[in-house]
């Protein structure tokens, strides 16, 4: 088929907006709607949540929001595909059958492979685009899907309307691209957008992203008129960043070179995405496996005024007396100014992790010993919260399991089961490295004078990518910003593996911090669990910008 399909994108999360279904459906014509739910740490809670309750297992949120929107989406012919099912996409299926809104719904099952990994809590494939497909071609007004990779949620549904087989390769890498923009919603419009304050609103609201796919696989990235935020190469370069890792961006059904993307203004908050080439996919598909890992806890110490590592080193003392060492991590904040104006910039923080097998003592042992220590340790002793119980701690650690070893399905309106057949491939990737930066008159200012990041994780690694504001400043950086020079301006990556890589077309460097994370965001005990303000980190330290570029940004202040 030809023509441009409108795809918009009303969730990045369980948990984003509640009004963006609503919103995005009443605020300009859409073909389809998306909505992504299914983080990492989503897939563990609701693996805990099907442990209460077998009948769970799916947002829930997503259900409340079909309530409200699902009528609508049906008058004006607006296809719904989200991923909401997590791990029970069939009794989601159910649910929204018994709205009695007389929808066909469709599902995509296949995706548990929890046989073949007898002790996690959940395991699941990521699955890709043609079961989402198949459903929409067979009629389906609402296609639900457990594990699949976020962009498949827009892949499926342009390569049901065009009519893409497996063989189209370079489209279906450059639906991959839009779907990778639309997939984290508002990012793409200036959300959490490294220049936010030149955003015609501040930031305050941005809208939700729409993709006008074509058939070649191009798309132009917009938003509703009148709603917020922006949509400019910038605010789509920092998306395109997110949680990428190599350039070659491997997916169940496409790998995607990210490095042949080419982004060009196509007037007001547009956006055209072009050039994407794409090549056969790997013989396997990543599995997300969780695990349940025993059991945590946190108490914070407030440490006030002088001597606060020797506080800090007495209380830490009477806790281990308390408790034992076993399973302890102390962290030492050093918030506290010297000749501080208030109590709070007078204070450090002692953050107490404890994580253990046992429940008891992970929990009220260790939160009440802590309490305790009221009347009988440091001077000005204080803690952030009462003491608590234990949580369970979930650990995400992904492995891998071949294509035609999963079973892979549609399970169609009509009740028809199509099994999805395997693609045929394989691929190679690679790296680049940072050269020796020359030498210039400089000056010395944050980083983020003169560029972009955005940060974030996958598993126990955390991606950041970096990008120049114009291709001077992208030069300077390329020779810049080493592997080394990352580890020395931020010191909490210096003991670990760092792959570098360079995206030239988009002016961006990305890194991939291996471990970063620990065993990952539910289990980290990180204070940025999710590597999110790592960007924001780099790009606040002071670095040696030559002039010329500093000349240059302040005569040309970019427009967003």
């Amino acid at each position: 088929m030809t023509g441009t399909l409108r795809v918009g994108n009303a969730s990045g999360f369980y948990g984003d907006r509640f009004t963006a279904w609503r919103e995005m459906l009443d605020g300009g014509r859409l073909d389809v709607l998306t909505g992504d739910y299914l983080a990492e740490l989503t897939m563990l809670i609701l693996g805990r949540d099907r442990m209460r309750d077998a009948a769970s297992g799916y947002a829930r949120t997503f259900l409340r929001q079909m309530e409200q929107c699902l009528g609508t989406a049906l008058d004006r012919g607006v296809k719904i595909v989200s991923n909401a099912g997590g791990l029970s996409p069939s009794g989601l299926a159910d649910a929204l059958r018994a709205l009695g809104l007389d929808a066909k719904i469709g599902f995509v099952d296949g995706d548990d492979v929890s046989a073949q990994f007898p002790d996690a809590l959940a395991a699941n494939a990521y699955l890709g685009a043609f079961g989402i497909a198949e459903c929409l071609r067979a009629g389906a007004d609402v296609v639900v899907t457990g594990r699949v990779t976020d962009a498949s949620l827009v892949v499926g549904a342009a390569a049901a309307h065009f009519g893409w087989s497996r063989d189209d390769l370079d489209a279906l890498a450059g639906a991959t691209v839009a779907g990778h923009v639309l997939e984290c919603g508002a990012q793409a419009t200036g959300g959490n957008f490294a220049f936010f304050t030149e955003l015609p609103d501040g930031g305050r609201r941005p809208g939700f992203p729409v993709a006008e796919l074509h058939a070649d696989g191009s798309a132009v990235i917009t938003k509703h008129p009148g709603t917020g935020g922006a949509v400019t190469r910038e605010t789509v370069t920092a998306q395109l960043l997110y949680e990428i890792g190599a350039p070659a961006y491997l997916g169940p059904d496409v790998v995607a070179h990210v490095d042949t993307i080419r982004l060009s203004d196509a007037g007001p908050d547009r956006v055209l995405i072009g050039g994407v080439r794409g090549s056969a996919p790997p013989p396997t598909l990543k599995v997300g496996v969780n695990t349940l890992a025993g059991y945590r806890n946190a108490m914070t110490f407030v440490l006030c005024g002088t001597d606060i590592e020797a506080k800090a080193a007495l209380a830490r003392t009477q806790l281990v007396d308390a408790v034992g060492a076993d399973g302890l991590e102390f962290v030492l904040a050093r918030t506290d100014h010297p000749d501080a104006d208030t109590e709070e910039t007078a204070s450090a923080l002692l953050h107490v992790h404890v994580a253990d097998t046992d429940a008891r003592r992970a929990g009220r042992a260790f939160s009440q010993a802590a309490v305790e220590l009221a009347l009988a340790s440091y001077p000005g002793f204080t803690l952030t919260g009462p003491p608590g119980d234990a949580t369970p701690v979930g650990v995400f650690t992904t492995a891998s399991v071949p294509q035609d070893s999963v079973a892979h399905a549609a399970v169609l309106p009509s009740g028809e089961r199509v099994e999805i057949a395997p693609p045929e491939i394989v691929t190679t990737s690679g790296k680049s490295r940072g050269s020796t930066p020359g030498r210039s008159t400089t000056r010395r200012v944050p980083l983020g004078t003169i560029a972009g990041a955005r940060s974030g994780d996958k598993g126990g690694d955390a991606n950041l990518g970096i990008w120049g504001r114009d291709q001077a400043g992208f030069e300077w950086l390329r020779t810049f910003l080493t592997v080394e020079r990352l580890r020395e301006l931020l010191p909490e990556t210096a003991s670990r593996d760092v792959d570098r890589y360079e995206l030239p077309n988009l002016r961006a460097l990305n890194f991939v911090v291996h471990g970063l994370l620990g065993r990952g965001v539910a289990a980290s005990t990180r204070f940025d669990p999710q590597a999110k303000a790592l960007g924001e980190w780099l790009r606040s330290r002071l670095v040696d910008v030559p002039e010329e570029l500093l000349r240059a940004a302040r005569a040309e202040q970019v427009e967003v």
